[in-house]
């Protein structure tokens, strides 16, 4: 009998109830909240689905993501291999060349004013970046925390890979993809409040048609110039354009499918649960995460004003004929934030149609935020 007491306490022990400390109940509660969102809300299913279930699932047991330094037998548990692929910048230049190969970037090369608007939006990332020296963090830290404010996921994780910030990688990195799913919270208050009716309201001509030799000729061209000026952003911008070549030559159709489709996906899954696996209780819970989800959140807001304020300065510039709401597309989650362009817009006007002119921005804040990441880099000689 006491063989068989001391087995079935054993048995008991090994229950994750005798491990969990309050703040994995708290995180736990946090994946819930995250599921909900995703599921019920349909808030960017494909980012936290994979986030919020690695956030349970680490906080369950947390040897999943452990080194194999800290286990038994020296092999790391599975969502550590997982993290290390983002730690190297693989999985984040991967994202990128998906990205590259579903967007069409004709909507940027009809109107490329939109550089402009998307080069606006980064604002929030240098206001931020001051923000954060003086709340403490070094300077590299500060630049690796200030990125989330373009909303781009896989650009932050790069950038404190880079910068040798793995330790805040996590927190960063959830920040980013929370903001980025977040999208359709967030920016329409800011929109509205930096905005009149009138202006809301505005129609827009219709884009210009995009020849064939144009798109062709565009990521080759955008490799070329700034990979030149910044050639450390050549894994993230490099990608992009190369995923975005694959869809616009004609001649390697396989390639492009399998980047815009398995291959992203495939990726999501490995990027998402380990992101979602840095937000263990002990690695999340402290006042330098809260920082850093505070910081992240005022530089979105600040980039997605400024993209609307200078949105409001073409808009007289040109004597109404640019709509200051595509201006917060100026962030670079591709395609949110060009979706809430259009559905803030379609609230004042249901027959307004700004999506394809809000794709310009859009796009041009993915290269904005990574050409941000590269100046960073160029800054501290990396």
């Amino acid at each position: 009998m006491s063989y068989v007491g001391e087995t079935l306490s054993n048995l008991l022990h090994q229950t994750a109830f005798f491990n969990l400390t309050w703040g994995n109940y708290v995180m736990i509660l946090v994946a819930f909240v995250f599921l909900f969102l995703a599921i019920k809300k349909g808030f960017e299913p494909l980012l936290l689905v994979p986030i919020a279930f690695g956030m349970l699932l680490v906080n369950i047991y947390p040897d999943i993501i452990a080194s194999p330094e800290e286990t038994s037998n020296g092999v790391g548990g599975l969502l550590y291999y997982f993290y290390s692929l983002d730690e190297w910048s693989i999985l984040p230049s991967l994202i990128f060349m998906g990205v590259g190969a579903m967007t069409d970037f004709g909507p940027l090369i009809a109107n490329p004013i939109s550089f402009l608007l998307g080069a606006a939006a980064q604002f929030g990332i240098f206001g931020a970046y001051f923000m954060a020296i003086l709340l403490g963090f070094n300077d590299k830290a500060a630049a690796a925390v200030s990125i989330i404010g373009g909303a781009d996921g896989p650009t932050s994780i790069f950038l404190a890979g880079k910068l040798g910030q793995t330790g805040l990688m996590g927190p960063i990195a959830v920040a980013a993809y929370s903001y980025m799913a977040l999208v359709p919270i967030i920016q329409p208050p800011i929109m509205k409040l930096f905005t009149t009716k009138e202006e809301r309201a505005i129609k827009m001509q219709n884009l210009r048609p995009v020849s064939k030799l144009e798109k062709i000729l565009f990521p080759i061209v955008v490799t070329s110039v700034v990979c030149i000026i910044l050639p450390t952003t050549a894994p993230l911008v490099g990608m992009l354009m190369l995923g975005n070549l694959f869809r616009e030559s004609g001649v390697v159709r396989q390639l492009s499918e399998t980047a815009s489709n398995a291959m992203m996906y495939i990726v999501v899954i490995l990027l998402g649960t380990s992101v979602g696996a840095t937000t263990s209780a002990e690695a999340f819970l402290n006042i330098t995460t809260l920082k850093i989800v505070a910081l992240g959140l005022i530089a979105f807001m600040f980039g997605t004003a400024a993209g609307v304020l200078f949105g409001k300065a073409l808009c007289k510039i040109t004597g109404g004929k640019i709509n200051p709401l595509i201006g917060s597309a100026g962030v670079s989650a591709v395609p949110m934030a060009a979706r809430v362009s259009q559905k803030v817009g379609a609230e004042e006007d249901p027959t307004n149609f700004l999506l394809m002119h809000a794709m310009g921005p859009n796009v041009a804040g993915v290269i904005g935020t990574a050409v941000a990441a590269g100046v960073f880099m160029a800054i501290f000689g990396i």
